[in-house]
């Protein structure tokens, strides 16, 4: 047993002592099925936060020869396999953080030797008596001690991308440190299983990988790992009856992830940082703060700013994902950005129509914050004052409610502002906060035809009034009211009559002046 060879279970058992632990040693069924096979080097890109270091030690307990896991695992899924104890606790296993190396060292190459010295230092503690080539040779020393043991690697490296984040725009030192991961790993009949966690995808030079003999499984196409990106919704179903939570405000707050194979993914660390503190709250600043994403979006591109605020209001915006490098560095166009920022677990991905979206309140919350504080003119300014106009409506203050949507008011090359549909996404906007106590519906169905945005209080603000919003172009804000009655909007919202406010709004070209009416429904 060593400190990066064959290491013991202990962060693992940990993982399993705590509060709260979701069993995902499913995971190890599908590493079983790849070992020693052409498919043997996984590549895992997650967010922070997406329990990449828990599988990584999960698996070091499951293979490693340095300790005993059986009882570990004997209440866990993977001890339903038949495949359990084929493959438990029967490798060396080699355990790299390249974090704690990076951290210790002043260039990539006092890391890349750090590493090499580190394993070679317990590599020939635990096989003094072996005849060596080259001791100072990490790949021929490997070899050397298959040879003579007949005992397969398992490689695992986590954060092996914080090089990359580190030096975000040396080349040089990115290139040697890919040279070096493929020298240990590439072509090695020792290895019979190599997985890597990090936060992007391997980067590509050109049209290749400089490390090609990889699967990789990422936020955009996560394939059959899809339910260990983060917590299933039946999973965070079991939690919330443990913890007495309601599954729709956790919902609502930290799903929105979605994948072919697992319609409905959770942010691990958000749901358990719930679930622990009994209060839905933004814990996705914990591990990283709001200026993170405020780099992003803040860059010069036609269009991003254009379409976050349309995403901010509940929208999908198209996205080309091929160009992007898979670096934090080389953006050509607002694809790349995008593209990143869905690794980044700031956007989720529709693979069905190539599009990305804000996937919960969690992270829309970011951007409010991001673009509350930015240059953005007036949207800035409206975004802030959301709450303040949500309470005017509330409050019967149409002028302020008016005033609110004006600031939240945004015109661009590719979204006019020559209709209701794109009067609709002002107030989204101007009503964001909105989305802390309704569930907001647009082309709501009711009576003689459908209205444009009808907001039902959550069960937890059942208190709140039911609002219907009927938007008008060259009009009369009266008149959107008038039509709400008409057309009987309200017939399947009869159990809010008594607590519904019905809410008309207009914009006027000539006098570009936005204006609201406000009237409480009648029982």
């Amino acid at each position: 047993m060593g400190t990066y060879l064959n290491p013991d279970n202990s962060k693992f058992q940990e993982s399993i002592n705590s509060d709260i632990y979701v069993d995902k040693t499913g995971l190890i069924t599908y590493t079983n099925s790849v070992i020693h096979t052409q498919q043997k080097c996984i590549c895992v890109s997650r967010p922070r936060r997406f329990g990449k270091s828990m599988a990584a030690n999960m698996l070091s307990a499951y293979y490693s020869r340095g300790c005993d896991s059986k009882e570990l695992f004997q209440n866990l899924e993977i001890a339903e396999d038949d495949q359990f104890e084929t493959y438990l606790n029967q490798y060396d296993v080699i355990f790299l953080n390249v974090q704690e190396f990076l951290s210790q060292s002043k260039n990539i190459d006092e890391m890349i030797s750090l590493i090499r010295r580190s394993v070679l230092w317990d590599l020939l503690v635990e096989y003094p008596e072996f005849r060596y080539f080259d001791t100072s040779n990490l790949t021929r020393t490997m070899q050397d001690v298959y040879q003579q043991t007949k005992c397969s690697f398992v490689v695992i490296i986590d954060e092996w991308d914080c090089v990359f984040r580190e030096y975000k725009t040396d080349r040089e030192t990115q290139e040697r440190y890919l040279d070096f991961l493929r020298d240990l790993l590439k072509d090695k009949g020792y290895i019979h299983l190599a997985y890597m966690t990090g936060i992007l995808p391997i980067k590509k030079y050109g049209t290749h990988s400089a490390l090609n003999m990889f699967d990789e499984f990422s936020m955009i196409e996560p394939g059959p790992l899809a339910s260990y990106v983060g917590f299933t919704e039946i999973e965070v179903q079991k939690l919330c009856g443990q913890y007495d939570m309601e599954i729709e405000e956790v919902k609502n707050w930290y799903d929105g992830y979605s994948f072919d194979k697992a319609l409905s993914v959770y942010s691990p660390r958000s749901v358990v940082s719930c679930m622990r503190l009994g209060k839905i709250g933004n814990y996705w600043n914990q591990t990283e703060t709001f200026e993170a994403l405020q780099v992003y979006i803040d860059m010069n591109f036609d269009g991003l700013k254009d379409d976050v605020l349309s995403m901010i209001a509940g929208n999908q915006v198209p996205v080309n994902i091929g160009s992007f490098t898979n670096d934090m560095t080389t953006f050509r166009s607002e694809d790349d950005v995008l593209t990143l920022l869905i690794h980044l677990g700031y956007l989720g991905y529709d693979s069905d129509n190539k599009a990305v979206f804000i996937p919960n309140g969690e992270i829309r919350s970011e951007y409010v914050n991001a673009v509350s504080v930015s240059d953005w003119g007036e949207v800035s300014k409206g975004l802030k004052n959301s709450a303040d106009t949500l309470q005017a409506i509330w409050e019967n203050r149409p002028l302020q409610v008016a005033e609110g949507i004006r600031q939240a008011h945004f015109e661009t090359s590719h979204i006019q502002y020559n209709d209701e549909n794109a009067l609709s996404y002002t107030v989204s906007l101007a009503l964001y906060a909105a989305r802390n106590f309704y569930t907001v519906h647009r082309e709501f169905p009711g009576g003689k035809g459908f209205a444009d945005l009808v907001f039902i209080p959550r069960k937890k603000f059942s208190e709140k009034p039911a609002l219907v919003v009927e938007l008008k172009w060259d009009k009369t804000a009266r008149g959107a009211i008038t039509q709400i009655k008409e057309k009987e909007y309200c017939r399947s919202l009869e159990e809010y009559h008594g607590n519904l406010l019905l809410v008309g709004i207009n914009y006027d070209r000539k006098t570009r002046e936005h204006t609201c009416c406000i009237e409480e429904m009648e029982r």
